[in-house]
């Protein structure tokens, strides 16, 4: 079996894949941003008690991450656990993807991976979505990642409207009775809502403008559910798309090895 982790700056998504390439299990942890290798040792056993899966039969692991002081302890952890290093997305992983970047390891692991996981699932061109902290949208076209835009993510836009406006309190990114708010709260609801969704339908449109028109939209991500409904463009949610990326890339890693 293969275990998956992405450390993002909110979360932490682990997956288990079986030697067939399912997901046994998915589970998202808050990222700490200074855990020692322990609790990021005890954070993953509890995991594998809560979905009854084995330790013993993780037979390799790889991880992406993006912050960089939970990487070496999560790596830690997961060779204390498995008693085998885990494998960092990072220069010399080889993806099959030709990149447009004029420095790849600036590229974000964690969209190298979608990108990898959209190719290897749907038609191109492909507009890949991934709200979270952030919010990327990559576009790629036969095997070439032609590039991408970074905006702020859904919560941390949110966030910073109540903490710079003094009146505007903080909420939950729940849909509004009407696009027309008739209170503070379900006006910065439809704000956010159908505000991102505008967002994204402006993007894709703009997107398609400098390419050819994407055969796939697909987003990620834990903030796009309540985004993509609003949204005009017909768009596919894959929740484990990034792990799905990892697990792929893991794979091609280790090709001629023992089948895991």
């Amino acid at each position: 079996m293969v275990l998956t982790i992405d450390i993002d700056n909110s979360t932490t998504n682990v997956g288990l894949f079986n030697q067939n390439g399912k997901l046994c299990f998915r589970s998202g942890l808050t990222t700490s941003r200074n855990p020692t290798r322990d609790q990021c040792a005890i954070s993953l056993m509890n995991l594998f008690t809560l979905y009854h899966a084995d330790l013993k039969e993780v037979s390799g692991a790889v991880i992406s991450s993006v912050v960089p002081s939970v990487t070496a302890h999560m790596s830690g952890a997961v060779e204390l656990l498995t008693g085998k290093a885990p494998m960092l997305m990072g220069p010399g992983i080889k993806t099959g993807l030709n990149i447009k970047s004029d420095l790849h390891n600036q590229l974000g692991s964690d969209i190298v991976a979608c990108s990898v996981a959209a190719i290897d699932q749907y038609p191109t061109p492909i507009i890949i979505i991934d709200m979270g902290t952030a919010v990327t949208m990559s576009y790629l076209h036969d095997r070439t990642y032609e590039g991408c835009m970074i905006f702020p993510g859904v919560l941390v836009a949110l966030d910073a409207l109540s903490e710079r406006a003094a009146a505007l309190p903080h909420i939950s990114v729940e849909p509004p009775a009407s696009i027309f708010g008739h209170n503070t709260v379900d006006a910065m609801r439809s704000g956010v809502i159908y505000g991102n969704a505008s967002m994204i339908d402006g993007m894709i449109a703009r997107i398609e403008e400098h390419g050819q028109p994407a055969a796939t939209v697909v987003a990620t991500g834990d903030s796009a559910p309540e985004i993509l409904r609003y949204c005009k463009h017909s768009i596919t949610y894959n929740a484990d798309l990034l792990l799905q990326g990892l697990y792929l890339i893991y794979r091609k890693n280790t090709e001629g090895r023992r089948r895991s």
